[in-house]
């Protein structure tokens, strides 16, 4: 949940979420640091100092907590791209936002660390993949309601499908290109130039000059 959503919030559900976060940050330690299997709802909770019936409160399954810390980065590049003003192209949009969001990325910290270290052992166990791969399916379905509103009224929807399967996948592979750290041979490998390549291959059929 990104900051513009949690002014929004009563106190009691800014609380919540505070809670809620808390819990994904430990549960990312604790599987950064530990084989999946030896994790648990009640270890995860212990170390979030909540009780295992306020864990369920919060949570179904295990895996399932560190979907809020993942999801955290993918709101501030939705509301990157939400926040361009409406002249700019969608094209021009799109890659803006990938450029900024690994901009913000390479100046983080602590948070940014962790949901690294944690993307490179969600990879191994099928559990913890499936759930980040919802948070990048609910991911599309988000941009595709954000595109909505900036491209010209009449817009195709399967185009406007098209450009978030596109912008989706492209920082989907430059997020994995970021968490794997592969030195790069050139400028053209670094994350947020992969993110800008993909964009331009994926969108090259559609009109990028298009917006509200």
């Amino acid at each position: 949940m990104d900051a513009s959503d949690q002014s929004k919030l009563s106190l009691t559900e800014r609380r919540k979420e505070t809670t809620r976060l808390e819990i994904s940050h430990r549960a990312a330690e604790l599987f950064s640091d530990a084989q999946a299997e030896s994790v648990t709802a009640d270890s995860i909770a212990k170390a979030s100092g909540v009780g295992l019936r306020t864990f369920y409160r919060y949570f179904r399954t295990k895996e399932d907590a560190i979907a809020p810390l993942l999801e955290n980065g993918v709101g501030d590049w939705l509301n990157l791209i939400e926040s361009t003003p409406a002249s700019v192209s969608i094209g021009v949009t799109l890659e803006q936002a990938a450029r900024r969001s690994f901009t913000e990325l390479r100046t983080s910290t602590e948070n940014v660390a962790l949901v690294r270290r944690l993307l490179r052992v969600v990879v191994h166990d099928p559990a913890l993949l499936n759930v980040w791969l919802r948070v990048v399916n609910d991911t599309e379905i988000k941009l595709i309601s954000v595109l909505e509103t900036r491209m010209r009224p009449g817009t195709d929807p399967l185009e406007i499908q098209l450009f978030a399967v596109a912008a989706n996948t492209a920082q989907r592979m430059a997020i994995s290109a970021w968490v794997h750290g592969a030195k790069p041979e050139s400028a053209e490998n670094e994350p947020v130039d992969i993110a800008v390549r993909c964009l331009r291959i994926l969108t090259a059929g559609l009109d990028t000059d298009a917006h509200a």
